[in-house]
């Protein structure tokens, strides 16, 4: 997983250091030794997450943190403070600034690196939540973006066992918030299934149970996945090791005991304001894009919103320098099914195949159907090798079984042919890659059908099965 990370530090050889360190895990490093400077940079490169110090001069890291975050274009980017700071005033004061971490130097590489992939992770599915919603803003269907993320009233599951520990969680938040007390795991799983839950608090001290085990079973629940998680860990060698291998799983936040009451407020309301944010993002989506981009036979998006999403996101990937992946494709024969079992049957064809190709490609990438027997997958910071991986994938789940036609007691076999290609940098275009793809697309058929073609004939990615 790669990324655009933003180092700002006062004291050069730290600078250089991070720097190293993370060159060495392949992320892009920008760098900035003051909090005007950092700011500058933000604004013009848009990093994916900032490493920052608090002690900058010209400007404090809590001010250029606060300024970060009350900036609508910026406040989505992750903050991690990591400073020489030690007091608990001083973490709260960075969360209550925005930070969404505050780490006391020297910090932990394991442990930096994990934070770092955990919230890039997050920053990557926002960003895919913020650019549909800008879709759906760009038809003048989104409703107004409230201001208002009061987090006041959050319903927080809390599971721990040791009563002394409840007691002071529950104490801390029972003011502000509706708190769920849960003291097993059974527990804990039948209170987040009512869905009424905005944050867990999971203490991986549980004594009858695999506290990661229990966070690794709430996220894969329908009724919590969208749930922020924060766990409670001791200061000890294997606990630091759990809250490693617990944010790779997903784990949102994280406090260290002894735990201060005003720093787990803080990191709460945090946890809070984002899941409420989430909340409305999907909201809008939903409400405003079901009917009016979706294509009412297979459920996939149509055309109108493919062009307007293509756009966007090719906007996005010039000045990001990402590539886009587009993979165009349609049932091979398909006239020859609606002639042999009727327009109806060729209807169930097309529910069912629409139904594969959501199961087959990744939640972050975009389906649509474009006419007829026609389909267009589009694929975000996506190389050439995973567009055609992809594809191949599809095109095996497509073949390996016939598609039943119940009211006529029927199967008929269906294979399908796919155009790959990604965007070539700055200056490309929607119609051009669209233009590529179907040409690609063209290729597969007319070599035989049933097979992944790539518009790089350099390079030996395409692949061919007999028809």
């Amino acid at each position: 997983m790669t990324a655009r990370i933003l180092v700002v530090d006062n004291v050069l050889p730290n600078v250089k250091l991070l720097e190293a360190k993370l060159s060495r895990e392949y992320y892009d490093v920008l760098t900035a030794t003051n909090g005007p400077d950092a700011l500058e940079i933000i604004e013009r490169e848009v990093p994916d997450i900032i490493l920052l110090d608090v002690m900058t001069p010209g400007m404090d890291g809590f001010e250029v943190c606060a300024q970060i975050k009350a900036n609508p274009n910026l406040m989505h980017i992750p903050v991690v403070m990591v400073t020489a700071l030690s007091d608990t005033s001083d973490r709260v004061r960075g969360l209550e600034a925005g930070a969404d971490d505050f780490l006391t130097k020297p910090a932990n590489d394991i442990t930096l690196f994990a934070r770092v992939r955990s919230l890039i992770r997050l920053k990557i599915m926002m960003d895919e939540s913020r650019l549909r919603e800008a879709t759906s803003g760009s038809f003048g269907m989104a409703e107004p973006e409230d201001d208002d993320l009061n987090v006041d009233g959050g319903r927080i599951l809390v599971v721990e066992d040791r009563e002394i520990y409840a007691r002071n969680i529950n104490q801390a938040l029972q003011d502000d918030h509706t708190v769920t007390m849960a003291i097993s795991a059974d527990a804990a799983i039948e209170a987040a299934k009512t869905g009424n839950v905005d944050l867990i608090i999971v203490s991986l001290s549980l004594q009858d149970t695999d506290g990661l085990r229990l966070c690794s079973h709430l996220r894969s629940m329908e009724e919590s996945r969208q749930a922020p998680i924060l766990i409670l860990v001791d200061d000890t060698l294997d606990q630091m090791e759990s809250l490693v291998k617990g944010l790779d799983l997903g784990v949102n936040e994280y406090l260290i005991r002894p735990v201060d009451q005003n720093e787990l407020m803080a990191r709460c309301r945090n946890q809070l304001r984002r899941k409420k944010y989430e909340d409305r993002l999907r909201s809008n989506y939903h409400m405003s894009m079901t009917l009016a981009v979706t294509d009412p036979l297979t459920g996939l998006y149509n055309r109108r919103y493919l062009e307007t999403h293509l756009e966007n996101l090719m906007q996005r990937a010039n000045l990001e320098n990402k590539p886009v992946g587009l993979l165009a494709f349609d049932i091979d024969h398909f006239k020859v099914v609606n002639d042999t079992h009727g327009h109806a049957a060729g209807d169930e064809v097309l529910k069912e195949f629409a139904a594969r190709v959501k199961r087959y490609v990744r939640f972050i990438d975009l389906a649509a159907r474009t006419g007829g027997e026609e389909f267009v997958v589009i694929m975000a910071d996506s190389t050439r090798e995973t567009c055609v991986a992809v594809a191949e994938r599809l095109r095996e789940a497509i073949a390996e079984s016939a598609v039943p036609v119940p009211d006529q007691g029927i199967e008929t076999p269906i294979t399908v042919s796919i155009g790959v290609t990604i965007s070539q940098g700055d200056g490309d275009s929607p119609a051009n890659i669209m233009r590529r793809g179907d040409e690609a697309l063209y290729e597969a058929k007319n070599s035989g059908r049933d097979r992944v073609v790539c518009d790089a004939p350099d390079e030996p990615l395409a692949s061919a099965q007999d028809a």
